[in-house]
C-alpha cells in the first residue's frame, strides 16, 4: 500500500480517489473545505494547497501528487501560478510523482485533430497560465528534480458535473424537460466529449508508470461528435422528444459580459466551438492499452444521474 496525495475534491480528484482507495491504496484527498467522498481509505484534509509548507506536511511520504485543482474559472490568472508553483516545490521536496490533469486550452485554434506532439500556440490568459504551468514541470523533470506527467482532456461530462460542463445544468434539464436549448458557437461542428470517469482512470494508469513521466498524454475519447448529434442522442436515451438548438448570439455574450464573470472569460474560447474540434488520444490507448468509455454508455450513465437528480427516474 502506498500514499496516493490528491489536491482537488471535484469530479475528477473523487472520482480517481474512490479508484485508488478500491485498489488498496491510502489516500489524502486535500482541498480548501476538506470535502469529498466517505470511504476508511480516503483521508479528506481541508488545506489550502497553495500554502507549500501546509502541503508538503500533508503529503510526506507520497508517492504520487495529483494536481485535480480547478480554481474558480475568472481567477486562473490568479490563483493558479501559486498553486502550481506550491505543487510543483512539493512533489519535487518529497520525491513524488506529480501527474496533473489539464485541458486542450494550451493548443489554441487549429485546423486538425490535436495530438500531444502538437506545440503550445494560445491565444489568452487561460491558454498561457496552463501552457505555463506545464513548461515550468517539464523543466523541472528534464532537470532530475522530479518526476512529471500531464494528462489532457477535452470538455468533461459524466455524472455528478453540473455547472462546470458544456453537457450540464445548461442542457440536460432542457433535455428532460422538452426546452429549446442554445449552445456556444456552432452546434454542428464536430466536438470532442471527454468522460470523467475515464479521465480519473488514465490518470491513476500513468501516473505510477514510468513509461508515461516526463511528457504529456490525451485521455481516450470517443470520436467525436456535435453538440446537435450529443443532445439528440441524450433526448433518446431520456424518452423525451428531441429539442431544438440553436446558437447563443455573440451579442448576448458580449452585454453578459460585464454582469458575469464566467461569461467573460469564456468568450477567450469561443473558437473551440464554432470550429471543429477534436482530440486525438490514439497515442495513449496503443501505450497503455486504455480505451475510452463507449460513447452510448457514458451518456446513458450521464443521463441516469441527471434523471435521479431531478426526481425523474
Amino acid at each position: 500500500m502506498t500514499l496516493h496525495v490528491i489536491v482537488g475534491a471535484g469530479s475528477v480528484g473523487s472520482v480517481a480517489a474512490r479508484l485508488l482507495a478500491d485498489r488498496g491504496e491510502e489516500v489524502r484527498l486535500v482541498s480548501r473545505s476538506g470535502a469529498g467522498p466517505e470511504n476508511p481509505r480516503i483521508a479528506r484534509i481541508a488545506v489550502d494547497a497553495a500554502d507549500q509548507a501546509a502541503l508538503r506536511h500533508v503529503a510526506e511520504g507520497a508517492s504520487v501528487i495529483y494536481n485535480c485543482a480547478n480554481p474558480p474559472y475568472h481567477r486562473w490568472a490568479v490563483d493558479w501560478p501559486p498553486l502550481a508553483a506550491s505543487l510543483l516545490e512539493t512533489a519535487t521536496e518529497v520525491k513524488a510523482v506529480l501527474a496533473t490533469v489539464n485541458n486542450l486550452y494550451g493548443y489554441g485554434p487549429v485546423d486538425h485533430p490535436m495530438t500531444e506532439r502538437d506545440r503550445f500556440a494560445p491565444v489568452g490568459i487561460k491558454g498561457q497560465v496552463r501552457a505555463r504551468m506545464w513548461e515550468d514541470a517539464l523543466v523541472a523533470h528534464h532537470s532530475g528534480r522530479v518526476r512529471v506527467t500531464e494528462v489532457r482532456a477535452s470538455d468533461y461530462f459524466g455524472p455528478g458535473l453540473t455547472d462546470t460542463s458544456h453537457l450540464g445544468s445548461r442542457v440536460i434539464p432542457r433535455i428532460l424537460t422538452g426546452r429549446p436549448i442554445r449552445v456556444l458557437g456552432n452546434p454542428d461542428a464536430p466536438h470532442s466529449w471527454t468522460y470523467v470517469p475515464d479521465v480519473a482512470r488514465t490518470l491513476v494508469t500513468l501516473a505510477t508508470d514510468p513509461r508515461a513521466w516526463g511528457r504529456a498524454w490525451h485521455v481516450p475519447t470517443a470520436p467525436p461528435q456535435s453538440q446537435r448529434q450529443v443532445i439528440a442522442a441524450m433526448a433518446a436515451l431520456a424518452g423525451a422528444p428531441n429539442p431544438s438548438v440553436g446558437s447563443i448570439p455573440r451579442w448576448v455574450l458580449r452585454l453578459g459580459g460585464p454582469f458575469s464573470p464566467t461569461i467573460r472569460e469564456i468568450r477567450e474560447v469561443l473558437y473551440q466551438f464554432d470550429r471543429p474540434f477534436v482530440l486525438d488520444s490514439t497515442e495513449t490507448e496503443r501505450v497503455f492499452g486504455l480505451q475510452p468509455t463507449a460513447f452510448p454508455e457514458a451518456l446513458a450513465m450521464t443521463i441516469r444521474w441527471w434523471q435521479a437528480r431531478e426526481g425523474r427516474s
